[in-house]
């Protein structure tokens, strides 16, 4: 072991170990961590082009490059606990659930609503499992741009399906399919809750990382942040180190290298287990909360993606219900696993907003196409929470209920888009056509990653793979259109139970 490693919470060194992973002999191992050692002791932040080995173009020094991520949730009165469960499955599956706000405007079961209205102006009661604390009045989105940027969301308000619906009307046979929708969409939808433990886990992990690397700020991203998470939704965290980009293959395999030997000296933390890819990750496993966690160095695209689709999330209310029954329903039916080439849920997020664009009465917009200046791929990446927070509500003439949009969503991608002639792109709110360009050449599923252009979908590489998706959105829009059940397309009960 290294001498002073132990005190000073240094993973032991082991030369073989680090040469036998393949990693490049350029880095001097001894010296980083002497170096890192000496910063810590004295208070004092590190270079990265002061590094030996490390392969990252070089920058001035100093903290601004990377300013302070330090979220604080509002203030409780009560010790944050680990994430109590959801709601018992048998009082959703079976609609006995007492709400506590029975008077709430936004009530499924005894309100009528005339037409959709962005969420972000009125104030309706969030409906909150009885193991979690009830949230204050919904903040506005005024109130919103005022917090932290990275503050919790709070829980969606009662979802109204019927949207105009009245007896007699053709929409009012989806009436049962969107109540259903809602049921699940509350039951399975992330709490405040969920989130603070995961924001407490982030900040721990950070101030242990520093130990390291002083310099490193640790982000929370993906489905927790971008208002898509589910209960049981792990949580994605991206390390950034330093302002240029990383070499992936080299440089960020050996840091995430140290990292997980750090882990293995934390007594909250179980099974760090590093993965090598494209973009390498660090699996591992916090004891007390039994959240999985996956940590990138430097894929700073995903932060800003994570802040894309929040953006939409906020922007129209029937969003977040409909992607999350969508992504059950892929789970269920096994097309929702990019390790085992299928979709990945963020292919699936960018399937649902794109069909949502390019309805005739589109429900959302391209925010990038119309807010290009909250959005820009080179805004730094600090600035990136702040980029959405003048944009203003969105109102949508499209009055379609959530069973209406979900049978769409399965038409569309069943007997509407051409796979083989077209890319979907959130960015353009529009499908492009598909260019002989590498990236899109011999690609199945072709999903434009709306900041940097890569295909999101590039897991989907054997056509028997291919053919068992398109398959699956064909059935499925057929046993949707002809019960209007949501039993029939998920097993809910089932479904809830797992959360």
């Amino acid at each position: 072991m290294y001498p002073n490693a132990a005190p000073a919470g240094r993973p032991p060194y082991n030369p073989k170990r680090v040469h036998s992973n393949g990693l490049p002999l350029a880095f001097q191992h001894h010296q980083r961590l002497t170096e890192a050692q000496r910063n810590i002791t004295n208070s004092k932040a590190i270079a990265w082009n002061n590094v030996p080995g490390f392969h990252g173009r070089p920058h001035p020094a100093g903290p601004h490059l990377i300013p302070p991520y330090d979220w604080k949730p509002s203030p409780s009165t009560q010790p944050l606990s680990p994430p109590p469960p959801a709601l018992h499955a048998s009082a959703l599956v079976n609609r006995r659930k007492r709400h506590s706000g029975d008077h709430s405007p936004y009530n499924l079961k005894r309100q009528r609503f005339s037409s959709p209205v962005p969420h972000h102006g009125s104030p309706p009661e969030a409906c909150c499992s009885p193991a979690v604390p009830h949230p204050g009045p919904r903040e506005t989105q005024s109130t919103w741009t005022q917090r932290s940027p990275l503050s919790p969301q709070p829980s969606a308000p009662r979802m109204p399906p019927l949207w105009g619906e009245r007896p007699g009307s053709p929409l009012q046979a989806y009436a049962k399919l969107s109540g259903q929708m809602v049921d699940l969409f509350e039951a399975c939808q992330q709490q405040s809750a969920d989130l603070e433990w995961k924001e407490l886990c982030r900040a721990r992990l950070q101030r242990e990382i520093q130990r390291l690397f002083p310099l490193a700020r640790l982000y929370l991203a993906g489905s927790s942040l971008n208002g898509f998470g589910s209960r049981n939704s792990d949580a994605d965290l991206c390390l950034v180190i330093q302002a240029a980009p990383v070499d992936q293959r080299n440089d960020a395999v050996y840091v995430l290298g140290l990292i997980q030997q750090l882990f293995y000296r934390l007594s909250y933390m179980e099974r760090p287990q590093l993965i090598r890819a494209k973009v390498p990750i660090l699996k591992f496993r916090d004891k007390v909360s039994g959240v999985e966690f996956d940590l990138n160095v430097n894929n700073t695209v995903g932060i800003r993606n994570t802040f894309l689709l929040r953006s939409y999330a906020d922007a129209e209310r029937r969003v977040r219900p409909i992607i999350l029954v969508i992504k059950r329903w892929a789970r269920h039916h096994g097309i929702n696993d990019a390790s085992k080439g299928t979709l990945s849920s963020y292919t699936l997020v960018l399937m649902v907003l794109h069909y949502l664009q390019t309805l005739p009465e589109p429900v959302i917009p391209s925010l990038q196409k119309e807010y290009p200046d909250s959005f820009r791929p080179s805004m730094d990446i600090h600035l990136v929470p702040e980029g959405p927070r003048d944009i203003p509500p969105y109102s949508s003439s499209n009055q379609a209920s959530l069973g209406e949009l979900l049978l769409g969503f399965l038409k569309y991608y069943a007997s509407v888009f051409r796979w083989d002639k077209q890319v979907i792109s959130v960015r353009e709110a529009k499908a492009l056509p598909k260019s002989n360009s590498l990236e899109w050449r011999d690609k199945f599923i072709c999903v434009e990653e709306p900041f940097d252009g890569t295909n999101t979908a590039r897991a989907v590489h054997e056509k028997v793979k291919f053919d068992a998706i398109k398959a699956q959105f064909t059935e499925s829009w057929h046993v949707l259109q002809l019960r209007k059940d949501l039993n029939f397309f998920l097993p809910v009960r089932n479904t809830i139970q797992r959360r």
